[in-house]
């Protein structure tokens, strides 16, 4: 449990981490070249699946370490982190997702969506970040 734990957490942290790493580059792009950059990422929320499966590993490993307090509490920790990584993208992500189109429509309020899509993103890299942590800590424990 403890090697897909660690697995699904980091496969987790990939697609916010490569949001994160382009936002310098894209957050001004002109509304015409930023809605024709946002289609490469059709097809991506498959690699959002892999946050629920981290959610329900990183539970199993808590069971399996209880008997290490300090596993324990880092896969808990590391669940409850993947649980706001989804929680910000309901809240966030998603609303700006379905606002444009998923960027197939351009709205008057695009330059607000953008950055609460590009943001929220940033945001979820690093709690996903630290929810790989706390795995990888507790599953080398």
């Amino acid at each position: 449990m403890k090697v897909l734990a660690a697995i699904l957490t980091g496969l987790s942290l990939v697609a916010p981490a490569a949001h994160a790493f382009e936002l310098p580059n894209k957050i001004g792009l002109p509304k015409a070249d930023y809605f024709i950059v946002q289609q490469i990422y059709s097809g991506w929320w498959l690699l959002g699946l892999f946050l629920p499966l981290a959610f329900l590993a990183n539970v199993a490993n808590a069971i399996v370490l209880r008997s290490d307090r300090i596993s324990m509490w880092l896969s808990i920790a590391a669940a409850a982190l993947i649980a706001l990584n989804l929680t910000i993208f309901v809240i966030f992500t998603q609303p700006a997702n379905a606002a444009t189109g998923n960027w197939s429509a351009q709205p008057e309020n695009w330059q607000a969506l953008r950055a609460q899509w590009e943001y929220s993103h940033a945001v979820n890299a690093a709690v996903t970040f630290l929810a790989f942590c706390c795995t990888a800590v507790a599953t080398t424990r």
